[in-house]
């Protein structure tokens, strides 16, 4: 019985993991008094999901960003959602999608780990939060 309880209880927990892969976390360091970052990595998907939020103790905002060439002048805009195709890698890079971390309250130096947290979303609608560790480069 003790068995069959704890197999039940691992399997809960392997589906209710989040199934992205998270590939070269990195964030930009700083310099002063800059107050703002991207960072940047390359998440696979092994179903459809959506990037819906990020986080980071670092600071209280932040926000998935887009940039792209509009009549010849490159612009960045917030998005609600970045969507994750189940098994294509899809590219947090600069020039593209990305993170912002805006309000930063220390700088970010070459070597420091920077702490986010994913908050990724399923066909089904249920939420999930994926633990990263950035370096800052």
């Amino acid at each position: 019985m003790r068995r069959l309880l704890l197999a039940a209880l691992l399997s809960t927990t392997a589906v209710a993991q989040a199934q992205v892969k998270v590939d070269d976390p990195w964030v930009r360091a700083t310099v002063a008094p800059q107050k703002a970052t991207g960072a940047f990595m390359q998440l696979t998907a092994d179903k459809p999901m959506k990037l819906m939020a990020v986080s980071s103790p670092l600071t209280g905002m932040v926000e998935i960003h887009e940039m792209k060439m509009d009549a010849g002048v490159m612009k960045m805009r917030q998005v609600e959602a970045l969507a994750l195709p189940a098994g294509q890698a899809v590219a947090l890079k600069p020039g593209g999608y990305h993170v912002m971390l805006m309000g930063l309250t220390a700088p970010v130096k070459a070597g420091d780990t920077v702490p986010l947290t994913l908050t990724v979303e399923g066909a089904d609608g249920k939420r999930t939060a994926v633990d990263v560790q950035a370096k800052a480069r």
